[in-house]
């Protein structure tokens, strides 16, 4: 049987290694439940659906693991570290050698690779007797995917080459990239297809119900998509589309009872504001969210012996937070901070005053869930149960709001306001009567810290005006002996707001180093 593999990456040599090994291996005639199995016949809707899942979960791993916030917050300055393999992100000196840039790019191929299996093979390989809708929305959750895989790589690198069918590259491992522009094109032709052709839904209380992506879903990133081009008209229409569905309901507001903190508890998995999320099974390194590992104070916290402080905030970003914003705690642990859902059974875990992230007199607190008794007996080392964001409901109000504002240097429109003030008023905090860019892209760096979101935000304004923010950060240290600040600030050149290509991949593939191709969509 082939299978499309988790650690496929785009160079078809790969892909051969891969067919020859499927079809002389028994041990592959059982389909891994990491990958889409190509030579399945799906009797069943519940057996399609089945096969969907894998999307959503372990192709993501290595992305998610370290690169996902080694990019998105160290290179953000939302975090700091001493860590050797992910330090340069944090100081602009990242090569095509790091470790954590391949493997995030490996991932992300993984994801493109699986979604691809799952668009060329599934519709030939389906019961009659399953209905067409059912047929058509698992293709729209594929190409939604994919559509996600690639933002995050146009984002991160750039041009890239657009791979509709990887067993096409079998015998020709040299593949051009295509331009920018193209490989942004192809997200929306995938976005459309996935609001064309998956299921409507309105999300309620059973959260398991809410796990696979919508038609709302693919309008939510597609207006974020369309944002990030500056097409403010689409990015406006889309999102009033979503807010006007109901689909979607923001903790704490529509959702009285909710609160921002509630958003990152295991049991609130794939909860009503969730629009996508990596799905994580804590069944083992690989199958379960390993941001846990890493950003935990203490191995007191997670209780599986893992726990290493690697990043802490940095004083930057403790400093951009206003008083009285309830979204501080649930993101960063400050001294004497409670939190009664972890070490629950011992009546909860109060922050020590030695609390000291890499310096920061600080630690992370987003995706950081506790012991596995704290989650319903879910968890490992290095592999915990709660799920990673892709895109929450509160991303749609502030991309409808700067999609009003569309480009201007203020607005006072009431339909803008409303959607920007929600998210304040959420958080505790005052409304504004106007708004500008530079009071989005703050609220945005605060509702979406340790989200994996802010650097891509820098990337997409202007240019002088993203490398005067990073160039004002506070990337520095506390002293230990004086609380004295040891600044360390950056300013980085325009060509660091995208990452080199790995190495060992522009070695076995040269045309990613060549200008990009224009993209044949015919």
């Amino acid at each position: 049987m082939k299978d499309i593999n988790l650690k496929m990456r785009i160079l078809p040599i790969c892909i051969l290694i891969l067919l020859v090994s499927a079809c002389s291996d028994d041990f592959l005639n059982r389909p891994p439940e990491d990958s889409v199995a190509l030579d399945n016949f799906y009797s069943s809707e519940e057996e399609l659906m089945a096969n969907t899942n894998v999307l959503y979960g372990t192709p993501w791993f290595n992305f998610n693991t370290k690169a996902f916030w080694a990019i998105g917050e160290l290179t953000g300055g939302n975090a700091r570290t001493y860590s050797g393999d992910v330090i340069n992100f944090g100081n602009f000196t990242v090569s095509g050698d790091n470790t954590v840039l391949t493997d995030g790019w490996e991932s992300l191929w993984g994801v493109v690779a699986q979604s691809n299996a799952m668009i060329n093979f599934v519709p030939e390989r389906v019961s009659s007797s399953i209905p067409e809708s059912a047929v058509k929305n698992a293709l729209g959750e594929a190409h939604f995917m994919r559509a996600a895989a690639y933002f995050y790589l146009v984002r991160i690198w750039g041009a890239v080459p657009i791979i509709e069918n990887n067993l096409d590259y079998v015998y020709d491992p040299q593949i051009p990239k295509n331009r920018i522009e193209d490989v942004y094109e192809f997200i929306e032709r995938d976005l459309q297809f996935a609001i064309d052709n998956c299921y409507e839904k309105i999300r309620g209380e059973n959260y398991e119900a809410n796990i696979h992506v919508s038609s709302g879903s693919a309008k939510a990133l597609k207006a974020k998509v369309h944002l990030y081009q500056e097409e403010y008209q689409e990015a406006r229409q889309l999102a009033e589309e979503v807010i006007n569905s109901g689909e979607f309901k923001l903790f704490g507001i529509d959702l009285p009872s909710k609160s921002y903190a509630d958003l990152f508890l295991t049991e609130n998995n794939n909860n009503q504001e969730s629009i996508v999320q990596m799905q994580w099974t804590a069944q083992g390194y690989g199958r379960g969210n390993a941001m846990q590992a890493s950003f935990a104070i203490s191995s007191q916290i997670t209780g599986t012996g893992d726990g290493y402080g690697v990043i802490g905030p940095t004083l930057d970003l403790q400093d951009a937070y206003e008083d009285g914003d309830v979204r501080r705690k649930p993101t960063i642990m400050l001294e004497g901070d409670y939190y009664p859902e972890i070490l629950s059974e011992e009546g909860g875990y109060t922050v020590p005053e030695t609390v000291n992230a890499q310096l920061t007199k600080a630690g992370i607190k987003k995706y950081v869930v506790g012991t596995p008794e704290d989650n319903g007996g879910e968890g490992s080392s290095h592999s915990a149960a709660n799920n990673t964001y892709i895109m929450r409901y509160a991303d749609v109000l502030l991309i409808h709001a700067e999609a009003i504002l569309a480009g201007q240097s203020s607005t006072s429109d009431p339909a803008a306001l409303d959607s920007f003030n929600t998210i304040r008023q959420r958080a505790g905090l005052g409304s504004f009567p106007s708004i500008t860019l530079e009071n989005i892209l703050q609220e945005r760096r605060i509702e979406f810290a340790i989200e994996g979101d802010y650097w891509f935000d820098l990337g997409r304004i202007d240019r002088q005006m993203a490398i005067e923010i990073i160039s004002n950060q506070e990337r520095g240290i506390y002293s230990n002996e004086t609380g004295e600040v040891y600044s360390e600030n950056y300013t980085p050149s325009s060509d660091d707001f995208l990452m080199p290509y790995p190495s060992t991949d522009a070695a076995l593939n040269p045309l990613l180093l060549e200008e990009p191709q224009p993209y044949d969509f015919n």
